[in-house]
């Protein structure tokens, strides 16, 4: 007899093929031939689909004390891929936790007192992280990326963050610890060239010094274990050729995250060339990918901490500031001047290139606001406590449905678990299937459950996800067309330490399943002693 069977539900299976009514059935936590079962559910006016498959979420540190992984499940998600950009928590020398830590708070906008007393440490190498994870019962499935940054920081501790070139007994410990945390079931391997990647006291991440021998030295263990797959937030760096000569090298696939390839009207065609240079990778056989976002880039912020500004040359003065430090350095004329030069001359990878309507308080332009003052000089002169927004990136949709729709795409960049100081994009899914599909119809059902479904599973390798059929897991999402969707942003203080952070509620959502088990109905989450999500260690080759 079966466990579960959903009965009448249009069933997308995450191939692409149209969805039809038909009934589904969960033996043992796996997708079975339908039949008798122990629960029946009638789920007639509904949609079913794969569970979504999330590869860009920063849950490494927060997982030790949630294992709910939240907000994530409720959302939808069923797979979420940790150790993005290369900044993790393992491997990690118990003298370096502190500083793992505090560069997290930084680079991935967390409450540092809520990691600082939540991280539960019971592990320093990567295959014991791997452990850990596995006592904890996730409730959703997670593949962990071992990480550069970590990883340098593990081998060249302090000096990590300013020593370019590490020594040859060095080189070969990292690459060593790249081999273990693969033979121990790494998803792969991730690092970061942006500058906008800056940590604590603005020192910047380790992997963003590295030469290119020492990337190319970290990455060739992917070859020699055939499988797994690297991710690098690209910066100007990693163009899409640097990635087609790691993929031949290699065999492996790449991808690249980075601004360059997210719609701005400041550039509106610079985006869409990336991805027709890795698509021309794709037909020479070398697979290179674009995490690509599908909701608007925002960052909320305050003078005291300017993330979207942080990569400016100007703002070198604030990142080494102490916060007393700070109302003197924007009052400078010297300050205002430089900034207002690095404005007028962005680099390559910028955030903030000098449209002050993209800046809004309250939903106001910082324009409209000034009042005819000068924006940069009013911008200046608010208060460091005083909650901003930039909305700079992927923010037309007629610029940004061509990205999505392209075959060089993957749809990621939740950040999940990262930023939740100032947002939460971790409900990216079910924005895109009520705005992407249903509202504006860019995307039918079928090719948008797809998309979030086997379409990454596929390019990860990750076997037996993001498909419902026999014998795949049965990682599940019910749910209205008609009215799924995604509450707007709520402070919740549920963190650590007494922290709060931005979190979203799902709307038309009735259940969601992890390797057969319920873990939330659309409402709140199942009372489950333990969660029922696994620690992938086997990817496909």
């Amino acid at each position: 007899m079966n466990d579960l069977l959903i009965r009448g539900a249009t069933v997308y299976d995450g191939t692409g093929e149209p969805g039809c009514v038909a009934d589904v059935a969960v033996k043992d936590g796996r997708i079975a031939a339908p039949g008798p079962a122990q629960h029946t559910l009638d789920a007639g006016g509904l949609a079913l689909m794969p569970g979504i498959v999330d590869v860009h979420t920063h849950y490494d540190a927060q997982v030790t004390w949630d294992p709910q992984l939240s907000p994530s499940p409720a959302l939808g998600v069923t797979t979420a891929i940790l150790g993005n950009c290369g900044f993790g928590i393992a491997p990690c020398p118990a003298p370096l936790r502190e500083t793992a830590l505090k560069n997290l708070s930084v680079v991935e906008g967390m409450d540092v007192r809520a990691l600082l007393e939540g991280t539960r440490w019971d592990f320093e190498t990567f295959p014991e992280y791997l452990d850990a994870l596995e006592r904890m019962h996730p409730w959703a499935n997670v593949g962990v990326l071992a990480g550069h940054s970590t990883i340098r920081s593990a081998v060249m501790g302090e000096e990590a963050s300013t020593r370019k070139v590490p020594t040859p007994q060095e080189l070969r410990r990292m690459r060593d610890t790249v081999r273990e945390a693969l033979a121990a079931g790494a998803a792969g391997f991730a690092s970061s060239f942006s500058p906008n990647h800056s940590g604590w006291g603005g020192r910047p991440m380790p992997s963003t010094i590295c030469e290119d021998d020492e990337l190319r030295a970290l990455v060739a263990p992917l070859k020699e274990a055939g499988k797994g797959i690297f991710v690098v937030a690209a910066g100007s760096r990693a163009t899409p050729e640097y990635l087609e000569d790691l993929a031949a090298d290699t065999g492996r696939p790449m991808f690249m995250v980075t601004v360059l390839t997210m719609y701005t009207d400041q550039a509106p065609e610079r985006a869409m060339g990336y991805y027709r240079r890795c698509a021309e990778a794709l037909a020479r056989g070398r697979e290179v990918y674009i995490h690509a976002n599908c909701q608007p880039l925002s960052f909320d912020f305050t003078l005291r901490e300017p993330y979207p500004f942080l990569a400016l040359p100007a703002f070198a003065r604030v990142k080494a500031a102490k916060a007393d430090e700070l109302p003197a350095i924007y009052a400078d004329p010297a300050f205002r001047a430089q900034f207002r030069a690095d404005l007028r001359n962005p680099g390559q990878g910028i955030l903030f290139s000098g449209d002050w309507t993209k800046v809004e308080i309250d939903g106001v332009p910082l324009p409209q606001l000034a009042g005819g003052a000068d924006p940069l000089e009013w911008f200046c002169d608010r208060p460091l406590e005083q909650q901003m927004i930039a909305k700079l990136f992927q923010n037309d949709d007629a610029g940004v449905a061509p990205l999505l729709k392209h075959e060089a795409g993957v749809l990621a960049l939740s950040d999940a678990g990262a930023h939740l100081i100032y947002f939460c994009d971790a409900g990216f899914g079910l924005h895109f299937l009520a705005h992407w599909v249903r509202d504006t119809g860019h995307f039918s059902w079928a090719e948008g459950v797809r998309r979030l479904t086997s379409d990454p599973a596929r390019k990860y390798r990750i076997p037996d996800r993001g498909v419902i059929r026999p014998g795949a897991f049965a990682d599940l999402l019910l749910f209205d067309p008609g009215t799924v969707g995604l509450s707007n942003l709520q402070r919740v203080r549920d963190l650590p330490a007494g922290g709060s952070r931005m979190v979203r509620a799902p709307l038309g959502v009735h259940g969601v399943w992890v390797n057969g088990v319920r873990v939330h109905d659309g409402r709140a989450y199942a009372p489950l002693a333990r969660g029922p999500g696994r620690v992938l260690r086997e990817y496909r080759a």
